[in-house]
């Protein structure tokens, strides 16, 4: 059975990093298309950054420039950087993997609390 486990949320003071973590299992991670999304209450799920299973990486514009998305295939682990944090980033991050067109798989989030 495929599973994502998400892992590195908490607590952070505005200005300041995380390093969230996705660990996969039951699949072939390299040949998967990663991302984290976030949804934070009230609010639409977003795309946060995706990686390809070419390294290509795609991030929203309020991701860029201080998040980096990244991913070990040796260790089947997904990661994804967050600096100068902003209350606005407060959220449920979710890790997604999807291969062509077949169904996404979806982990259970981590939790991200930035306060002022």
């Amino acid at each position: 059975q495929v599973q994502l486990v998400e892992s590195g949320g908490g607590l952070v003071q505005a200005g300041g990093s995380l390093r969230l973590s996705c660990g996969a299992s039951g699949m072939i991670f390299r040949f998967y298309t990663m991302g984290w999304y976030r949804q934070a209450p009230g609010k639409q799920r977003e795309l946060v950054a995706t990686i390809t299973s070419g390294g290509g990486t795609n991030y929203a514009d309020s991701a860029k420039g201080r998040f980096t998305i990244s991913r070990d295939n040796a260790k089947n682990t997904l990661y994804l950087q967050m600096n100068s944090l902003k209350p606005e980033d407060t959220a449920l991050y979710y890790c997604k993997a999807a291969a062509g067109f077949q169904t996404a798989y979806w982990g259970q989030g981590t939790q991200v609390t930035v306060s002022s």
